[in-house]
């Protein structure tokens, strides 16, 4: 049994297996109408959600399966009179997939420890692996092979996106820049950058984390942001993050230090004066709701590969 906790949880050649297979859901979904039928998925989410619950549910219906919501505010859990264990358990007696959202990612482990299921990692403070894999999909479709491809990550180093994308981009051969403020507020973990330093390695990509923007974006073929104020920020924190911040707004001026041909992404929801100008987020090279859309094929074949790790990627 597997599960996805981390994209490192793969290798390299099973996330393109996995791509491969979202490329054939996206063009013939009806081929993959009854893919999973008569499958529950056990969704659990302890922050909002738009794209990552809309998509799920609607995949697995699409798939022919069922999806349940699982409001934990209402919970024995979020009431504290169950156990995260126990309540594992118990839905593994019912569920066939459980997908988590939530704020720590050593409940997410231990979900793992006492699930009888696949558990799908749905965002937690450490990794959000079902964004990238929709991101990279995106990306192999506007810019083609993905190895050799340079991305730009510009703003809050540390969080969930940044990490999953040095893995990501790291295990296709592609190179990462990452340009934020310095510091351990703002950076990437120190072991995942040595983690994506390694997977990039063998395909002889690099991964550089610079202060300078426009070093950072300097011929990029992808131009990435995310949010400055992520759930788990202080709203207290707002004026003092936009003015760390501001020097990495993706502005025309940082497009224009890319390739010509460059797209933007913000795995949404996106802020616009912030984290980029409007001017960018609603131009040409935009692929915003691309990128929103491909969750739903991605992580379509995410759920069938961990429902059928030997046969699902042969259909």
């Amino acid at each position: 049994m597997e599960h996805l906790s981390s994209l490192t949880d793969w290798t390299p050649e099973i996330m393109t297996e996995v791509l491969d297979l979202a490329g054939k859901l996206k063009a013939d979904p009806k081929a993959f109408a009854r893919a999973a039928e008569q499958k529950v998925l056990f969704m659990i989410f302890e922050k909002p959600s738009l794209r990552t619950r809309v998509s799920f549910e609607t995949g697995i219906v699409r798939m022919g399966g069922h999806a349940i919501n699982y409001d934990v505010t209402t919970s024995p859990l979020g009431a504290g009179k169950e156990s995260l264990p126990d309540t594992i358990k118990v839905v593994s007696r019912y569920a066939d997939l459980i997908v988590a959202r939530l704020f720590k990612h050593s409940d997410l482990t231990e979900m793992i420890a006492h699930a009888g299921v696949p558990v799908i990692n749905g965002l937690t403070d450490y990794s959000h692996p079902c964004q990238i894999m929709a991101d990279l999909l995106t990306i192999r479709e506007h810019k083609g092979l993905l190895k050799g491809k340079t991305l730009c990550f510009l703003g809050d180093g540390y969080n969930n996106v940044t990490h999953s994308l040095l893995f990501g981009c790291a295990m296709a051969g592609m190179n990462v820049r990452i340009g934020c403020p310095g510091g351990e507020d703002f950076e990437p973990l120190q072991d995942v950058l040595d983690k994506a330093r390694e997977l990039a390695a063998p395909h002889g990509g690099h991964i550089l984390v610079s202060q300078d923007a426009h070093e950072a974006a300097s011929g990029a073929d992808v131009v990435y942001t995310d949010s400055w104020m992520s759930y788990h920020i202080d709203p207290a924190e707002l004026d003092k993050r936009v003015a760390e911040f501001m020097p990495y707004q993706v502005t025309q001026a940082i497009m224009d230090r890319a390739h010509k041909d460059a797209i933007f992404m913000n795995c949404l929801p996106a802020a616009r004066g912030y984290e980029q100008t409007a001017e960018v987020i609603d131009g040409p090279q935009s692929v915003v709701f691309d990128q929103a859309e491909n969750r739903l094929h991605a992580q379509n074949a995410v759920m069938l590969r961990l429902l059928s790790p030997c046969d699902s990627l042969d259909d």
